[in-house]
């Protein structure tokens, strides 16, 4: 598939987003934040925006923007019109939680926090989902895709949260470190699991089925066109169709680690470690992350290939 910008600012923006604002729903839910409730209004605007961005990213791949509204009205089948109504769901809470944490409203902060857990990571789901529906695209029609989507972003927006909270004068504490390197382990074996996978999984289909002659001719005979399915490039070869050089994945794999999950958790033990250091550490280990984000997501994309190059094969 080819690796849209668009989709791809969408994912990881929109997923260290909502991940910070479920890390914000369980902060909220089932730990005292009070007196000091309100530094944690930074978080839940950053998180806000890093979400509105993601979505607003996400209309640029699309052929008619101002007609965005219509996804909506497909919840009942559609993965992509259940995560606008979750979004739009999601923002109105987000911020009666945040007036709620301002006036320091007790009970109801409390309630809020599960509330809004419930809605980052129902929305998380319904974008993984988005892909992973696709019966089409083997790569992505497996659970794990689902999992890495959620490992990147309670990874990203535990980074993010710490990075705002640090920015507002608020020291790490010793309970910091510990979710991190959860996410960070998991992350990991999530995706080395996925790429094993998706290693393991041949295309389905032949060229033989793909031209209708399945059944029709030997099992051992190869089916080859003569001529090109088209004489140029159309829809289908450009977004469907591919072309990736796969010797290469291996080296992208592993800087996407290093770059998404190691230098991240290092960064952040540096700042958990060295109190002087902890915003430019968390900067850096916020910006590492996002890059190998974007790395994976665009390996995600590239790597992943649709049933119809059956008809339509390429030398990737």
């Amino acid at each position: 598939m080819k690796p849209a910008l668009s989709i791809l600012f969408f994912t990881t923006l929109s997923g260290s987003g909502l991940g910070l604002l479920a890390w914000l729903g369980f902060v909220l839910a089932f730990i005292d934040t009070a007196p000091g409730a309100a530094v944690l209004l930074p978080a839940f605007a950053t998180g806000l925006v890093l979400t509105a961005a993601g979505l607003l990213c996400s209309l640029g791949h699309l052929g008619q923007p101002q007609r965005a509204w219509r996804a909506l009205s497909q919840w009942r089948s559609s993965w992509l019109s259940r995560e606008g109504v979750l979004a739009l769901l999601l923002f109105p809470v987000a911020l009666l939680a945040a007036w709620l944490v301002w006036r320091d409203a007790g009970v109801w902060v409390s309630v809020l926090g599960v509330v809004l857990i419930v809605l980052a990571v129902a929305t998380l789901f319904a974008t993984a989902m988005i892909y992973a529906s696709l019966r089409t695209i083997p790569a992505w029609a497996n659970p794990l895709v689902p999992a890495a989507f959620m490992a990147f972003a309670l990874l990203g927006g535990w980074l993010w949260l710490w990075g705002v909270l640090v920015a507002g004068g608020v020291p790490m504490g010793s309970g910091a470190l510990a979710p991190l390197l959860l996410a960070a382990v998991a992350l990991g074996v999530v995706k080395l699991a996925y790429w094993r996978r998706i290693a393991a999984m041949p295309l389905p289909g032949s060229a033989t089925s793909a031209v209708g002659l399945q059944g029709q001719v030997p099992a051992d005979a190869r089916v080859t066109g003569l001529e090109a399915p088209h004489s140029e490039a159309n829809y289908i070869t450009r977004e469907m169709v591919f072309v990736f050089a796969r010797k290469h994945a291996g080296v992208m794999r592993l800087a996407a680690l290093v770059l998404g999950v190691a230098l991240p958790a290092g960064g952040f033990a540096l700042a958990w470690a060295l109190p002087g250091l902890a915003f430019p550490a968390l900067a850096l280990a916020v910006l590492c992350f996002q890059g190998g984000a974007l790395l994976e997501r665009w390996l995600f994309f590239a790597e992943a290939r649709h049933v119809v190059s059956r008809y339509y094969p390429t030398a990737g």
